[in-house]
């Protein structure tokens, strides 16, 4: 018997494009600074897209003109607070923002102190309203910041930005206010005419769900259904948001993570994105929470095709990092956010417990009953999980280099295998 084995699971390629910046991109957005002095005297601070090391200059002041100005535009503001009104709660519905309580499912929001919490409010308002420049309630551009990477981290589906800008207003030296200006990528008719279009792919996406359906469903059904419909591709364009994943049928790892979170929240479900290093390269992956307990799940990686480009089998759906501890992913995967992340200790939802193909111990009959069945209903691939390094290697010794799998599959003549030591799984490919 032929045995063909495979052991590049875990070799990521550099993707340049991953380290470009959006406005849903949550990796090191703000090194990017640079300070103009305005006529009135205002010190403006913007963020850029791709101007490394850029100088942080502080200076200037404001005129008692220039006061007076900002006073009489945030005045005429209040007078339209009614068509406003009906504005956000348009733009709340297509951003995927439901109830009385838009806030509540926002794992990066509920991390907040109060104030911030505050400035997270006026952000996301902002951007929702598609606002070239509004006044916060704060002087301080930390927590201008850690409320602007809650907000992308929470919402997916914000598009139309890709950074912003911050102007800070002075009198006699000391700070006194400070506006948010977002960057948009296009105008609002445009962003319209996308929204209807994502509107149309993700009701397409979540046709075979339903938000009655459990935590663990929804979850491996959104992780499924995006694997098998979006390509990993670093040159198609809008890769760092969801225009990608979902008109594109093509991204990179942001675009997973958006497209990811995106989806759960319109199924009710509690995410976040997170971003970081896998394996030493920039990465984005979600966090989640399935019947009270949070795991993390990484699309990206559940795209076989992208931690395993050579093979010769078909693209297929990786169930490795499905619903998985912080232990883990930490094996792997390095989270660098603005707020803290629980501790994911459950297995419960994990995809190899809620399949019955997880081991704690040495069964190799159990074992080989699951490549029997898969064997015998032609299935393309099976894959189990164990939960101990001695386990794993002692079913690679049985299965593999004894070649006791002829045991349980009848007339097999190869097998290709593929090996994950961090996760300890080993998954079997019979064509």
């Amino acid at each position: 018997m032929k045995i063909n084995k495979k052991r590049s699971c875990f070799l990521l390629a550099a993707v340049s494009s991953m380290l470009l910046l959006s406005g849903c991109q949550m990796k090191e957005l703000y090194e990017n600074i640079r300070t103009e002095i305005s006529q009135e005297g205002a010190a403006v601070d913007e963020f850029f897209c791709g101007e490394d090391n850029a100088d942080t200059e502080k200076a200037g002041h404001v005129s008692d003109a220039k006061l007076s100005e900002t006073e009489s535009i945030d005045t005429a503001s209040q007078e339209t607070s009614d068509s406003k009104t009906k504005d956000t709660e348009t733009s709340d519905t297509a951003s995927g923002i439901e109830g009385s309580d838009p806030y509540a499912k926002n794992y990066a929001y509920v991390a907040l102190d109060v104030q911030t919490k505050q400035v997270y409010d006026e952000v996301l308002t902002a951007i929702l309203l598609q606002k070239e420049k509004v006044e916060v309630s704060t002087t301080d551009i930390q927590v201008l910041e850690q409320a602007y990477k809650a907000v992308c981290a929470d919402y997916g589906g914000l598009f139309w930005i890709s950074g912003y800008a911050y102007t800070q207003y002075t009198r006699g030296g000391k700070l006194i206010s400070m506006d948010f200006s977002p960057k948009y990528t296009m105008d609002y008719d445009k962003r319209m005419e996308l929204q209807a279009q994502i509107d149309a792919s993700t009701e397409e996406l979540l046709d075979g769900i339903s938000v009655t359906d459990s935590d663990y469903d929804k979850a491996k059904y959104v992780f499924e259904i995006l694997v098998q419909n979006v390509d990993y591709d670093s040159s198609v364009d809008n890769n760092q948001n969801i225009i990608s994943a979902f008109l594109n049928r093509a991204t990179v790892c942001q675009g997973y993570a958006c497209a990811t979170q995106y989806l759960l929240k319109m199924l009710g479900m509690e995410s976040v994105i997170v971003t970081g290093t896998a394996n030493g390269e920039s990465h984005a992956w979600n966090l989640v929470k399935l019947d009270g307990n949070y795991y993390y799940m990484d699309t990206t990686w559940g795209n076989s095709r992208y931690l395993d480009d050579a093979s010769q089998t078909a693209k297929y759906v990786n169930y490795n990092y499905l619903a998985v501890t912080s232990e883990e992913i930490s094996r792997t995967h390095t989270a660098d956010v603005s707020f803290p992340l629980p501790e994911c200790s459950s297995m419960e939802d994990n995809y190899f417990v809620r399949e019955q193909s997880y081991f704690t111990d040495w069964q190799p009959e159990a074992v080989g009953a699951i490549l029997k069945e898969a064997w015998d209903a032609q299935k393309d691939a099976v894959a189990v999980k164990f939960s101990a390094a001695e386990l794993y290697e002692q079913a690679l010794d049985y299965f593999i280099t004894k070649e006791h799998i002829a045991d349980y599959c009848e007339n097999i003549s190869s097998v290709y295998y593929l090996e994950d030591t961090e996760l300890y799984v080993l998954t079997f490919h019979f064509s």
